[in-house]
């Protein structure tokens, strides 16, 4: 195997591991194709760090004397610290986890020329421990949201017009879009919108019928370029006599640059029964610049109160969570307050627009507040839709490599449903730590979920055959008993997220979770569910003596009558 190559020192003894929260422990360093494992001595040869390789996101090496030590930074955010013994020993183990780390970075940066170097990472060689009771492959199919919809209209249809992915590259091969507008037409406007993303159906509101869509920009260009069938597309979603929102997730000035090079925005002249409203959401570099700036933030424990505060504000994260979260209700607004449909966009239509439209369908419909309906939402909102993963999430926090595909956008939008499930918390039945589970896995993971940028690279790459879904792990009954909120009760109204800048806060759990024990927070969540199950308990048995009581009543009834 290629990475096997690349490891100059397989194995050293003697070596150090110091990791947050842990005492420090000596054992047997092990380098295999895609994992740094240190095994102790004590606790009989017990494992005691297990990592990939994909999770590496920076190393740095430093020697005193004939010490030499490796800080390794992770993409989950955890900092650990090697200390080997040997110099030379300490070069050359530094220099091949740096090549696999390299390696592994190139995979999932040049995915879309370079397919087949994917398949060495560690998803196609991952073999499950557990018994695969569902095959997550085939849990949120197209065509199963479909018969959802087919169940409460019959206005919309399940097109197979991009079977061969020949119309639009980054779309699935089935997308949901009006009845009325045949295939040629949907040829038509994929050739009016940027790479091909012509406006297809995100959510269906039951309570009114209406709709949101999400698309990319119109190629309108200098021009003021037009297409009919784009127009009759998205009218076609109208009620008679009710207008439209386009939401562009782009300031009014970027959209206007925007059709100096190609792009654009919806003209009110050719769309005479849709508003456009630009909401500015931020994207790609900015946003990675951000998360580097909050994880630094975050690991400095040595400025004061003033000092700290003034750097949680310069990284802007909770501005873009304020940003995105204002959009996602805009969106909502409009579906649920107005009686109006909605089309989402910004320029490709991967990124902010797919964060608005998924935020919204949560603050909108229970469903996607459960498990299963979140889980569903993640694969049609994000995977299905072509939100490119395999780039996006190429680095983390503390990589030192330029940046060129990678920013947080998925990372943001699972903080911005944290937040609105701390407003909340009754009201999801998944709790913080199945969020966190979802960043932890998209950035580094066992399973082929989040490899590839789009269902295209998927298909070539085989990975329903290949690899182990994300969710044939997570939906199993002992796994999906860590991930559930035992505050949940089942609400079917909509629910509106404060977005005041005192309603949002740091998500601990992900920034400070390596820096601060979370041992008290834990034992109060495990006393809190004692009580819960306990308060279940009494409440069967007051319901089973107040059963026994109304027969008492009733043999009373019956013997006086009698």
């Amino acid at each position: 195997m290629e990475f096997a190559e690349l490891i100059k020192t397989p194995r050293a003894d003697n070596v150090v591991l110091h990791r947050p929260f842990y005492p420090a422990v000596e054992g047997t360093l092990c380098l295999t194709g895609h994992h740094l494992i240190l095994s102790s001595r004590r606790q009989d040869n017990s494992e005691e760090l297990w990592l990939l390789h994909s999770n590496i996101d920076s190393i740095e090496k430093r020697f005193v004397g004939s010490l030499g030590t490796i800080i390794i930074k992770c993409k989950d955010l955890r900092i650990i610290q090697l200390d080997i013994p040997g110099m030379e020993e300490c070069l050359n183990i530094a220099s091949s986890i740096e090549e696999q780390h390299c390696m592994g970075n190139t995979h999932r940066k040049q995915a879309l020329s370079t397919l087949d170097s994917v398949t060495l990472m560690y998803p196609f060689f991952y073999r499950p421990m557990f018994e695969v009771v569902e095959d997550g492959w085939h849990s949120f199919l197209p065509e199963r949201e479909f018969e959802l919809l087919s169940s409460v209209t019959n206005e919309w249809r399940l097109s197979y017009v991009n079977k061969e992915f020949s119309v639009c590259p980054s779309y699935p091969p089935a997308v949901t879009v009006p009845k009325s507008i045949d295939d040629e037409a949907l040829r038509r406007v994929a050739t009016f919108r940027h790479g091909g993303r012509f406006p297809v159906l995100s959510y269906y509101h039951k309570k009114n019928g209406m709709v949101m869509m999400r698309s990319s920009q119109p190629l309108t260009g200098t021009n003021g370029r037009r297409c009919k069938e784009d127009s009759a597309l998205i009218n076609a979603t109208l009620r008679a006599g009710k207008r439209g929102y386009i939401i562009d997730t782009r300031s009014l000035n970027v959209a206007q640059q925007a059709r100096a090079k190609g792009g654009g925005f919806e003209q009110e002249v050719q769309y005479p029964q849709w508003r456009r409203i630009h909401k500015s959401v931020e994207r790609y570099n900015i946003l990675q610049e951000s998360l580097i700036k909050l994880v630094e933030a975050c690991n400095d424990q040595s400025h004061n109160m003033d000092r700290w505060l003034s750097k949680l504000e310069a990284s802007n994260w909770l501005t873009h969570i304020k940003e995105i979260l204002t959009a996602a209700c805009l969106a909502a607004q409009c579906i649920d307050r107005e009686g109006a449909s909605v089309l989402v966009h910004g320029t490709e239509g991967t990124d902010s627009t797919l964060q608005i439209t998924s935020l919204a369908q949560i603050i909108l419909d229970p469903r996607c507040r459960t498990i299963r309906g979140f889980e569903a939402l993640i694969e049609r909102e994000w995977l299905q839709a072509g939100h490119p993963f395999q780039q996006r999430c190429a680095q983390s926090a503390y990589s030192n490599s330029k940046q060129k595909w990678e920013s947080p956008v998925f990372f943001l939008f699972l903080d911005c449903v944290w937040q609105t499930l701390r407003q909340f918390p009754c009201s999801f039945e998944f709790n913080g730590h199945f969020l966190i589970m979802l960043f932890e896995n998209a950035y580094a993971s066992q399973f082929g979920t989040f490899l590839g940028n789009n269902e295209s690279e998927r298909c070539k790459l085989k990975l329903p055959q290949k690899t182990m879904s994300l969710w044939s792990w997570v939906n199993q009954p002992y796994e999906l008993s860590k991930f559930k909120n035992p505050l949940f009760e089942a609400n079917s109204l909509v629910i509106w997220p404060s977005v005041a800048p005192q309603s949002l806060q740091l998500w601990e759990g992900v920034f400070l979770r390596w820096n601060r024990s979370s041992k008290f927070l834990d034992e109060a969540c495990e006393e809190m569910n004692n009580i819960i199950e306990y308060n279940k308990e009494l409440q069967a048995k007051v319901n089973a003596l107040r059963r026994q009581l109304a027969e008492l009543e009733t043999d009373d009834g019956m013997q006086e009558s009698s």
